[in-house]
């Protein structure tokens, strides 16, 4: 971890309460619950950043090229993988 700063952070005070009483409960610190839900936050909407921009990435590549997969032939090898069945990847169409 780099260095450390600090950040304030305004709850009402009832989420304080929340807060306090579940750390009380996890015997943590409300400052290390509030870091992790932080983190835990971060991470999640990191990832489903990501997802959008491959999403709008293949996307662009399908409205470029017209290459695709159809989905009866998705849910084949996606079937077959499921099942724990070796599978090879289906070929695009135009």
């Amino acid at each position: 971890m780099g260095s450390l700063s600090t950040t304030s952070l305004k709850l009402d005070s009832a989420m304080k309460e929340r807060v306090n009483r579940l750390a009380s409960v996890r015997r943590r610190s409300a400052h290390w619950l509030m870091r992790e839900a932080i983190e835990q936050y971060m991470d999640r909407e990191e990832k489903r950043e990501q997802l959008r921009q491959d999403a709008l990435a293949a996307w662009a590549d399908y409205q470029t090229t017209g290459l695709h997969v159809t989905a009866k032939d998705a849910d084949a090898w996606l079937a077959k993988l499921e099942s724990g069945k070796r599978a090879v990847i289906p070929k695009c169409h135009i």
